[in-house]
């Protein structure tokens, strides 16, 4: 018999060792528990007992709610959860809204101040209230709900996730911070704590709640024009938005039906419709809504039946929302462009000086939001086109027609701004990646920066400019430049930068230059700040006035962020 072991034992033994420290190991680490799930019910029969039971439930809830990523149930998710949790943290998990038995006049105010929260751009529904009358009601009129610690305790939490949220959507609103977000600040959970001790201190929501707010006269003046707007409707209801222009899925199709039926053209929204059938319901919606009566989905049909109260009410949002992103306080003066608008302003010690229609850049070539100063304007300009427009726009016209260049007025120009012979350029070579020169345009009457341009810094190269199209100025859709923005009023523009500066600048003298067709370049005055920004609806004379959403910001805003919303 040979000593030792045989190699098939020793891996037997080198197992069965390995699976004994697994085991061991297993066996000395502890799992953690997940926290169990609070009551759905406790009664509490003795009055005295009653805050200490919330109490406990409201440290049970918190525990759970703060494992399972916000959530208690199925209809209950806090938004603020970790600073809920703080506060109560620091107040022992003692009630604050409510004490034996009864809410306290604080909690009457944040409820009735969220069941106006649509006149704030706002959705009930984000701040529980639906659920918080619901418990209101039970432990004020229900005996067992009365007793009910745990439906106390719910209420507690969902008071302060609601005021908490309620502060945050008004100071810095719902939308992103973006690469124009002006405002420094942010909502910190020190910062709400604050609030909610100064809330404590002064007993007022309405008044809270509005120092949050920006301090902005035209935000003002929206939020005045969407009471008057939700006082003029009958009711504010969520509709099925129908996208454009349509396609055959189901999905599609079934949402078709969805606000066709919610229009009162269907029985239900479940029934079959065949192509001989769907045509004759448009048709009746066009015919009663004085629509040209074609039976198919056009893009009046489909404006007209997305063109809702819902849908206008989450424009008045997302446009209270953008307000948020700017500063405080506004410069003293400042140029304001509204792209949707199809405006420009200047805006001195808040009162508009001076208005003019302008023209923005096309959905595929859109003029950007940025952030910057008006440091100079040039009298007849030369334009360098960029090389965006070269390659999509020209090289085929060059290529098909080579005197295309001189019939535009173009001229090529080399490194060391030689004017070069365009005929002898071998044009098939070139692409975007291999073009040494640039292609200018020669100031005069017929440039498409017009007589007078406008320069401020961004890494868009765009600019306010005069156009040689005057005649666009009269359309209403006047999203048809390259990106940069041309203005109407430029010779008020103009005046308004120099108005201090009457030695260098008598009257005139800027027309005089533009009569005798002279370049000057204009510098040394004090640097306006230019706003361009994407804000789809504003008051006019007292009513909102809703602009074309030309770049469809607002729907895809709505898309992320509101199209679940509920009231």
């Amino acid at each position: 018999m040979k000593k030792g072991i045989s190699q098939g034992c020793r891996w037997c033994l080198i197992l069965f060792v390995a699976l004994n420290l697994l085991a061991c190991h297993g066996r000395g680490k502890t799992a953690v528990k997940p926290p169990e799930k609070p009551k759905e019910k406790d009664i509490v029969e003795q009055p005295e007992a009653l805050n200490v039971r919330i109490t406990h439930n409201m440290q049970k809830a918190l525990e759970f709610i703060l494992a399972s990523q916000g959530v208690l149930n199925d209809s209950i998710k806090l938004g603020k959860d970790s600073i809920v949790n703080e506060l109560y943290q620091k107040r022992n998990f003692e009630p604050i809204w409510s004490t034996q038995e009864k809410w306290l006049p604080l909690s009457d105010s944040l409820v009735e101040f969220i069941g106006h929260a649509t006149e704030y751009g706002l959705f009930p529904g984000d701040y529980h209230y639906r659920i918080l009358q619901n418990i209101r009601t039970q432990t004020t009129e229900d005996t067992l709900g009365q007793k009910d610690a745990a439906l106390w305790s719910r209420g507690e939490l969902l008071l302060t996730d609601a005021f908490f949220r309620m502060c945050y959507d008004l100071h810095v609103g719902r939308l992103p911070y973006d690469s124009v977000t002006l405002r420094k600040d942010s909502m910190s959970m020190r910062s709400c704590l604050d609030l909610f001790d100064t809330l404590q201190q002064n007993r007022d929501v309405a008044g809270l709640m509005h120092a949050l707010e920006p301090k902005h006269g035209a935000y003002d003046s929206l939020k005045t024009g969407l009471k008057k707007f939700l006082q003029s409707i009958d009711t504010l209801k969520p509709y099925t938005y129908i996208p454009y222009p349509p396609n055959n899925s189901a999905d599609y199709n079934n949402n078709l039906k969805k606000r066709l039926f919610e229009e009162g053209l269907l029985n239900s929204p479940f029934d079959y419709l065949d192509t001989t059938s769907m045509k004759l319901v448009i048709s009746k919606y066009q015919r009663e809504k004085g629509l040209t009566e074609t039976g198919k989905l056009n893009t009046p049909t489909v404006n007209s039946l997305n063109n809702t109260s819902w849908e206008k009410f989450k424009r008045i949002a997302i446009t209270l929302d953008r307000f948020k992103l700017l500063p405080d306080s506004m410069p003293t003066t400042y140029i304001w462009v509204n792209i949707p608008a199809f405006k420009m302003q200047i805006v001195d010690s808040n009162l508009v000086k001076m208005e003019s229609n302008v023209i923005v850049g096309q959905p595929k070539t859109r003029t950007p939001l940025l952030t910057s100063n008006v440091s100079n304007f040039i009298t007849y300009p030369q334009w360098t086109v960029p090389y965006s427009i070269i390659f999509t726009e020209m090289m085929p016209k060059i290529l098909a027609n080579p005197d295309y260049l001189r019939k535009q007025n173009l001229m090529v120009v080399d490194n060391n701004d030689s004017v070069l012979n365009p005929d002898s350029l071998k044009w098939k070579r070139f692409n975007k990646d291999n073009f040494p020169y640039l292609i200018k345009q020669r100031q005069g009457d017929d440039n498409s920066l017009g007589v007078l341009k406008f320069n401020f810094a961004n890494k868009y190269s765009v600019y306010l400019h005069d156009t040689n199209a005057r005649g666009l100025f009269s359309k209403e859709n006047r999203a048809l430049s390259h990106g940069c923005v041309r203005i109407k009023e430029f010779m008020k523009l103009a005046d308004f930068l120099v108005r201090y500066d009457t030695l260098r600048f008598p009257p005139d003298t800027l027309r005089s230059w533009i009569t005798r067709k002279e370049k000057h370049v204009v510098s040394g005055f004090p640097r306006v700040p230019i706003f361009i920004r994407y804000f789809s609806c504003e008051t006019r004379n007292g009513s909102i006035k809703f602009y074309n959403d030309v770049y469809g910001e607002d729907r895809l805003l709505c898309q992320r962020y509101f199209d679940d919303k509920t009231l």
